[in-house]
């Protein structure tokens, strides 16, 4: 697999400006908020499952179909990536950008106004799965469209801080999340939220996505694609299919570091929660307390993982990370089986190994040529995020039912596969991902 640098960011001697930290600040950000708008839901999980569904179901069905819908925004991801992405390779990327916000903030809001199952049956939850798939839609357009507008604005030696910061500023929206998950948890009883506080948070992601329209607002065209423009090298033909005739092994190493990094955020940080509420009986804000230590911490690793990618090489530093979340993860997991005294230091231990993911994007930003980087980008990582990031709540959930350790078992599985990837990388010798700082 050929890796790519990019002639009008390659800048060897040119440091970070006050405007590429400008631009940073505020891709993160806005990604933050869009970011606490797709996972919101998850943290209202147990709610939502009990109030969108009938109430003689059995618990583990409810909770399993309850993820269905969660795993639904996933699925969904593709369609609006892939369409996104084909114009943010022809049009711009400032212009997707700009308008995946617009697609996630309407449904959010419908969500935090939708009637329950009480009120009008199956309509409910048939109701809540379309608007989670236009969230899809919205976040498949997002995130691979935030790391490469950040790292075309950035000279090619810090692409790896550029898309660990980047990536730090999504899950600080996860982070945003579970802070006001934690605050409703604390202060308000369970009968409240049931009744109706369990809405504040979404109508909260209403507020945080016109915030974040006007965050983007400020930025401005990415240099790589202006260049493009001036010498009419833009995709001749269209570029996903460019991509699937000459970029397979790129996007078979994408799709792998991706269903990676789905095992890391969704076990991790996004089921762990109702997992230790559910299997081990940890009270809800305990669980979400140490869930925002570990969040805060991932995000830590993140920028630390795209510093390392930067001066050490993505091969390297995925197979460190990698070990470490295994070791990290697999203790965690195992511990809680026999109580919750070490939860909040062993949670962040594992939440900062989790970080890692933030070299994931370093690599497939610089497994596509520009012209179709997007596209490349976008198909890859949303076709297998949906797949294996979808499938995953679903599978860890029927999984339990016979082992109570699932989640560290397939979090380990999956770091097994991250290693072998990243010690495929040191062995073909592409330092180029890595320009030394």
């Amino acid at each position: 697999m050929t890796l790519h640098t990019d002639p009008a960011a390659d800048q060897p001697g040119r440091p970070l400006t006050r405007q590429d930290y400008r631009t940073l600040a505020l891709a993160a950000l806005g990604g933050a908020l869009e970011f606490y708008d797709f996972i919101i839901f998850v943290f209202f999980a147990v709610v939502v499952g009990k109030l969108f569904f009938p109430p003689d179901m059995p618990d583990w069905l409810r909770q399993f179909q309850t993820f269905g819908i969660f795993a639904a925004g996933y699925l969904a991801r593709p369609v609006g990536g892939i369409v996104m992405a084909h114009f943010g390779d022809r049009l711009g990327r400032k212009k997707m950008f700009t308008l995946s916000i617009v697609l996630m903030t309407i449904p959010t809001l419908g969500m935090g106004l939708l009637p329950t199952y009480a009120s009008i049956g199956i309509l409910a939850p048939l109701a809540l799965l379309a608007l989670r798939i236009l969230q899809g839609a919205a976040i498949g357009g997002e995130v691979p469209g935030a790391w490469v507008f950040v790292a075309e604005h950035v000279p090619s030696r810090h692409t790896g801080y550029a898309c660990g910061t980047l990536t730090a500023g999504l899950t600080s929206g996860i982070l945003l999340g579970s802070l006001i998950a934690t605050a409703l948890n604390t202060w308000v009883d369970q009968a409240t939220i049931a009744a109706w506080a369990w809405r504040v948070p979404f109508l909260i992601g209403g507020v945080f996505g016109l915030i974040s329209m006007v965050l983007r607002q400020w930025l401005h065209e990415t240099p790589v694609f202006v260049e493009m423009q001036a010498r009419q090298a833009l995709a001749a033909e269209v570029p996903l299919m460019a991509v699937l005739r000459r970029h397979k092994p790129a996007v078979a190493v994408s799709m792998l570091l991706t269903w990676f990094l789905s095992a890391a955020i969704v076990v991790v940080i996004l089921m762990t929660p109702a997992y230790l509420q559910k299997q081990w009986g940890v009270a809800p804000a305990l669980a979400l307390q140490a869930n925002c230590l570990a969040i805060v911490a991932l995000t830590a690793g993140c920028v630390f993982a795209g510093r390392a990618a930067d001066r050490w090489g993505a091969g390297a530093t995925l197979v460190a990370g990698c070990l470490l979340l295994a070791v990290s993860s697999f203790v965690f997991y195992r511990a809680m089986a026999h109580g919750p005294a070490l939860l909040f230091p062993l949670y962040s231990l594992a939440g900062f190994a989790t970080g890692t993911v933030g070299a994931v994007p370093f690599v497939l930003v610089r497994a596509f040529p520009p012209e179709v980087r997007f596209s490349g980008l976008s198909f890859s990582y949303n076709v297998s995020y949906a797949v294996f990031g979808g499938l995953t709540p679903l599978g860890v959930a029927l999984w339990l039912k016979s082992d109570a350790l699932a989640p560290a078992h397939y979090v380990v599985s999956l770091c097994v596969l991250g290693c072998l990837v990243g010690a495929a990388l040191l062995l073909s010798g592409r330092r180029a991902v890595s320009v030394p700082a």
